[in-house]
């Protein structure tokens, strides 16, 4: 008997990223917080190249929090200085692999020196399709949601002007489309104030993956995930047995109590 056809999973347009785990990877292995940003940097390199061979258009990594200027200041200083140092290592070859490079955050606080190889990431990079990687600097949700409604204000609309699609567009990612896939490594079950407005309808996948083990199996274990669930967006779904915005009205037999 011919096996029945499969249907066809289309990757997620859009994945993001809670790099998770980064320190402790190191501590695992007696080693300074440092080396394990530093092998952090190392595994995002890989997992852009295994997320573009995906046909994934899309993917947001979180770089650098607006919380984690609470951190030492000695491992801010080093995250600053690697970030630097990364970007002038892998600059080339995620150019020549068809890598855009967007920036979402508040980079007014961060130093000129930082800030400039940022954008000078940017405009290197403007030109290339294959894949958008934006990466979230000095970001928080919060805040991104904040500096939507000033700009909003700012643009001059007015109240009866601004819902959901008004906002949308004051957005730090309004180029993109909202993640489909919200990965977060290192075994904790949070948000932690990313993507809080682009991720209301995202699929959350958590894993107790070590950031600087994530790879390109580990991308598709959480791909396997996404594809074997039914986005429903509030509606039952195409099996018409989903639970919707409003919940699920259940069989509830008659009590016995009293007969």
């Amino acid at each position: 008997m011919a096996s029945s056809p499969q249907a066809v999973q289309s990757p997620p347009r859009h994945v993001a990223i809670v790099m998770d785990g980064n320190g402790r990877w190191a501590r695992k292995r007696f080693m300074p917080r440092g080396m394990g940003h530093k092998a952090g940097v190392d595994a995002l390199v890989k997992v852009v190249q295994a997320t573009a061979d995906r046909g994934i258009g899309y993917l947001t990594v979180f770089a650098f929090s607006s919380e984690n200027w609470k951190r030492p200041e000695e491992e801010v200083s080093g995250l600053m200085s690697l970030l630097i140092v990364a970007l002038s290592k892998y600059l080339a070859k995620l150019k020549d692999d068809g890598v855009r490079i967007r920036i979402a955050g508040d980079l007014d606080s961060v130093s000129d020196k930082v800030r400039e190889a940022l954008r000078g990431a940017e405009r290197e990079t403007q030109d290339n399709s294959r894949l958008v990687l934006t990466v979230a600097f000095n970001y928080g949700g919060r805040w991104d949601i904040v500096q939507a409604c000033q700009r909003a204000m700012a643009a001059g609309l007015r109240p009866d002007q601004l819902d959901e699609q008004a906002l949308a567009k004051f957005m730090t990612m309004s180029y993109a489309p909202d993640p489909d896939l919200f990965i977060r490594t290192g075994g904790e079950v949070r948000l932690s104030n990313f993507l809080l407005w682009q991720s209301a309808y995202a699929e959350l996948f958590f894993t107790d993956c070590l950031w600087p083990d994530f790879d390109g199996a580990e991308l598709d274990r959480a791909l396997a995930s996404f594809y074997a669930r039914e986005r429903r967006f509030g509606d039952v779904g195409a099996s018409g047995e989903g639970d919707g915005a409003i919940g699920v009205i259940e069989d509830v037999q008659p009590s016995s109590q009293g007969n």
